[in-house]
């Protein structure tokens, strides 16, 4: 029981919550995803350099939230019956027909911007959160071979903003101790150029140690087989997005071409499980932890897809609810506290 628990389950929890906020438009739902994945968090984080990454996801949330009802404000969208404000219209050609400038600000839509805005919020939270508490460098040890160039460039991409959080913190630590106090936008600026330049190098020693450890080798495999596991693995990704958009548009359609496309893909991390052939040092295991982890996630995903309407009507306005079933769910998604390794002091 003792160790970190494994990156992967905690990405599938977070998953679990993306899912809920995604079918969520009602804001009383959406901010208890919200604590959840902020308190999970911060509760289970470990000493790492991107522990504080929920932070930055939590306020990159807040901006997208306020850029939302500004272009409500500005650009308009979804009427109503109760007028808020009445600003000053700009006049458009026809071809702009549909899209207006100013004019009256009802309360029906700017609720309406607020709940969408929110949305993505939380998303944004739960990958904060995903962040925050995953390691991307032992989720890439821990993935098939055949996954091998787009893993590394997937966990490449992940590790973008845990390094800039770290970057800024270093950054503004060696600033501190030199007696800068400078705050505000002068700041941002101040800071903008270190950030980056540390961030780049982060990224850059990361490829050189990927680089001298043979990543990318393909132990020696015929032409013919990289072509056919690459083949399979495409068409396996494929048939996976064809069958779950079918399933989507048509019910049980979409069974046979989900089938076909896992099939193919198991295929295809078959076989490229030979391509690259590394030695593991103490291997990432997944134990009783780690189920327990997804399971928890799975639970709230389960219950926000087999429970009631999670969409909040604005015309007309009604008081937001909390559905007992979705609320059972994301509580259940909180046992990651009881069983997961807290931040050591």
């Amino acid at each position: 029981m003792s160790g970190a628990v494994h990156p992967g389950a905690w990405w599938l929890w977070a998953l679990g919550l993306a899912v809920v906020a995604s079918r969520a438009t009602n804001p009383v739902v959406l901010g208890l995803v919200v604590a959840v994945a902020g308190f999970v968090a911060v509760t289970c984080r470990q000493d790492s350099p991107w522990a504080d990454s929920y932070g930055v996801f939590f306020k990159f949330g807040l901006a997208v939230l306020g850029v939302r009802v500004l272009f409500h404000v500005v650009l308009g969208g979804v009427d109503g019956p109760t007028v808020l404000l009445d600003l000053p219209e700009v006049p458009l050609p026809d071809w702009a027909r549909g899209i207006r400038l100013g004019g009256p600000l009802t309360a029906e839509g700017l609720v309406f911007a607020l709940c969408q805005g929110l949305q993505l919020a939380t998303l944004l939270c739960c990958v904060g959160a995903a962040n925050a508490l995953a390691n991307a460098k032992r989720l890439l040890r821990s993935l098939p071979a055949a996954l091998y160039e787009v893993s590394v460039a997937v966990v490449v991409a992940m590790t973008v903003a845990p390094q800039l959080v770290a970057s800024a913190r270093s950054v503004r630590r060696a600033r501190a101790l030199r007696g800068d106090v400078v705050r505000g936008v002068r700041a941002v600026k101040l800071l903008l150029a270190p950030v980056l330049e540390d961030a780049f190098e982060r990224s850059l020693v990361l490829a050189a140690a990927m680089d001298s450890r043979g990543y990318g080798r393909n132990a020696g495999l015929p032409t013919r087989t990289r072509v056919l596991t690459g083949f399979l693995v495409l068409g396996g990704l494929l048939g996976l997005c064809v069958g779950a958009y079918a399933l989507l548009d048509n019910g049980t359609a979409g069974f046979s071409m989900l089938a076909v496309g896992a099939a193919l893909a198991a295929a295809g991390l078959w076989t490229g499980s030979r391509r690259v052939r590394r030695s593991r040092y103490r291997p990432d295991t997944w134990g009783r932890r780690e189920a327990l982890v997804v399971a928890s996630g799975l639970v709230a995903a389960v219950t926000a897809v087999l429970g009631p309407d999670l969409v909040m009507p604005t015309v007309p306005l009604t008081a937001p609810d909390l559905p007992p079933l979705p609320a059972l769910g994301l509580l259940c998604a909180l046992a990651p506290v009881l069983i997961a390794d807290r931040k050591k002091p």
